[in-house]
């Protein structure tokens, strides 16, 4: 199960990592990107598409975390 992830930094000016035809996709704006995931999740901020069940794995492992401090650390 593939999974994108998208870090919003402005209008049409995004980060993203995965690939276009995934599975789960998450978005996040770059404000709320130092938020835990789970909460951001919990409070709207965070938006998700996809199997649920595997955004909550990936929120649990630690890799949504990851990825999105990735993407919000762009140069």
């Amino acid at each position: 199960m593939s999974v994108q992830y998208r870090v919003v930094f402005g209008k049409k000016d995004e980060a993203v990592e995965g690939p276009d035809d995934a599975d789960v996709v998450i978005s996040v704006g770059a404000a709320d990107a130092t938020l835990e995931p789970s909460v951001a999740f919990m409070q709207g901020k965070l938006k998700a598409t996809g199997h649920t069940g595997r955004l909550f794995e990936l929120l649990r492992s630690g890799e949504a975390a990851a990825a999105i401090s990735r993407l919000a650390s762009r140069p």
